[in-house]
């Protein structure tokens, strides 16, 4: 696959372009969920947690996904209002890095998102106490079946407890392999989400 190049160093004055370019090719070439990415929050305590979601939408203005706000990570959301996420491309050899502020998405894009999904999906989003003790995959499928009686008619309304989140990138990195490890790194770094990038190129 192509490397980053000096042109597309110096040419590129933002990053969103570039990322439309590698998202496309991310979309021909992985087999599975080109748009899964790993999200780092942290807690109270300041101890970093990590795991996979799935990016639902992105543009200008930054990166979105959904989660249960009651979970672990909507906690760890809520309470910094910052995260990190990378994008692993292993096809492409190419993975992107972002960091930024947090900000939680319209009632009514996450209500357009929520009525977007699977019925059992949204029935699944009112029965899961997501990240709390659970003492048995029964009690779990109890769940499900109460709350599909309860909604067995007309449309599954959104819980208030989920909703989706945006990330605005004050930081972003386009990593490249290379042979023998002098792979290609290009950061664009701003003050704050409205700010103007700037950009440079780092040792692998």
């Amino acid at each position: 696959m192509k490397s980053l190049t000096d042109s597309d160093f110096t040419e590129a004055s933002e990053p969103f372009a570039l990322f439309a370019h590698w998202f496309e090719d991310a979309k021909a070439s992985e087999p599975n969920d080109p748009n899964a990415m790993a999200l780092a929050t942290v807690d109270g305590s300041g101890l970093p947690n990590v795991r996979m979601v799935l990016m639902k939408g992105w543009d200008e203005a930054g990166f979105v996904f959904y989660t249960n706000t009651e979970s672990a990570k909507g906690r760890e959301i809520l309470g910094t209002l910052k995260a990190a996420l990378v994008f692993h491309w292993k096809s492409l050899r190419r993975q992107v890095r972002v960091r930024g502020l947090i900000e939680q998405v319209s009632d009514a894009e996450a209500d357009a998102y929520f009525q977007s999904r699977p019925r059992d999906s949204r029935i699944g989003a009112w029965a899961s106490q997501q990240s709390r003790p659970l003492e048995g995959r029964f009690a779990l499928e109890k769940a499900v079946a109460v709350n599909a009686a309860k909604y067995a008619i007309g449309e599954v309304p959104r819980p208030q407890h989920w909703t989706g989140f945006r990330i605005l990138p004050v930081e972003m990195e386009f990593w490249h392999d290379r042979p023998f490890r002098l792979h290609d790194r290009v950061v664009f770094r701003r003050d704050m989400p409205s700010g103007d990038w700037t950009k440079a190129r780092l040792y692998p």
